[in-house]
């Protein structure tokens, strides 16, 4: 007994305890590959694991509006604000970005490469009626498709725009296999493995930026989430160390996110494939 209490003892004194928080967060960042890459290198520095929900936007900020998660880190400026505003969250951070982009067929039915501006862009796609796939699961990406289309000042509707309901890597397949169009981030496209006859036919407009953002739970709303471990996170996340691994991730030789904790890093991110389009 007393060896198992000097043992117990041992584990729970030690700086590396497995603690865990709970990190509520996008599909993009987890089917790029991103978490892999890193987790591994904060657990080893902190002891902390993460354990990842990852969902869309939108349903990631259900999960910790009902105090089910420790962190968010999602993709939706809007949404982050008002989930800060609204008092659920304490703090938000600048981590990384990149861009989203609008691929499909080769042959570019809808003769994107033309396009003018994203507008003329989205307006070729419902004037052809090209077959377009919309993710339709409330995540960031969603939303961002939607108010692509309401800046154009068009409603999408007919049997052309089908709208799934599923992720990224779902609506990706299913572009693949009906030859549509669909929006994506970066980071997702890069790492797909089934493009089949898919290419980029739309990209580098200002408004296709895509900043990812950390949150901290509030602890006076949600008293039993785990602060200190996601606290950690961020601080880990953001600094010179975590924003280097961010920055050094790659599928193949492409750079996936651009590290921006700060503007200094931001604007020295001469690989980033986002590189010109922040602010």
């Amino acid at each position: 007994m007393r060896a198992l209490l000097i043992c117990i003892w041992t584990v729970l004194a030690s700086p590396f305890w497995a603690e865990e928080f709970i990190l509520a967060s996008t599909t993009s960042t987890q089917n790029s590959g991103l978490y892999d890459h890193l987790l591994p290198m904060f657990e080893a520095d902190t002891g902390i694991k993460v354990k990842v929900i990852a969902v869309g936007t939108g349903q990631a900020i259900r999960i910790a509006k009902n105090g089910d998660a420790d962190a968010l880190l999602v993709h939706h400026r809007p949404s982050e604000d008002a989930f800060l505003n609204d008092g659920f969250g304490s703090k938000r951070f600048d981590v990384m970005y990149n861009d989203f982009v609008i691929v499909g067929p080769s042959d570019d039915p809808a003769g994107l490469q033309g396009a003018t501006d994203l507008k003329d862009a989205m307006s070729r796609l419902i004037q052809t009626q090209a077959p377009f796939i919309s993710r339709g699961d409330e995540s960031g990406t969603h939303s961002r498709e939607l108010s692509l289309w309401a800046a154009a000042s068009i409603m999408p509707k007919g049997e052309w725009y089908r709208e799934i309901g599923a992720g990224m890597g779902a609506a990706l397949n299913m572009a693949s296999a009906v030859e549509a169009y669909t929006l994506s981030d970066r980071g997702t496209w890069l790492s797909f493995g089934n493009k089949g006859n898919l290419t980029v036919l739309y990209e580098r407009d200002k408004a296709l930026l895509n900043p990812y953002g950390l949150l901290l739970l509030n602890q006076t709303r949600f008293p039993h989430v785990n602060v200190q471990g996601a606290a950690k996170f961020a601080e880990w996340i953001t600094s010179p160390k975590g924003q280097k691994a961010i920055g050094d991730f790659r599928v193949g030789n492409a750079q996936l996110f651009c590290p921006n904790a700060n503007n200094e890093q931001a604007q020295d991110n001469n690989l980033c494939p986002a590189q010109g389009l922040l602010e």
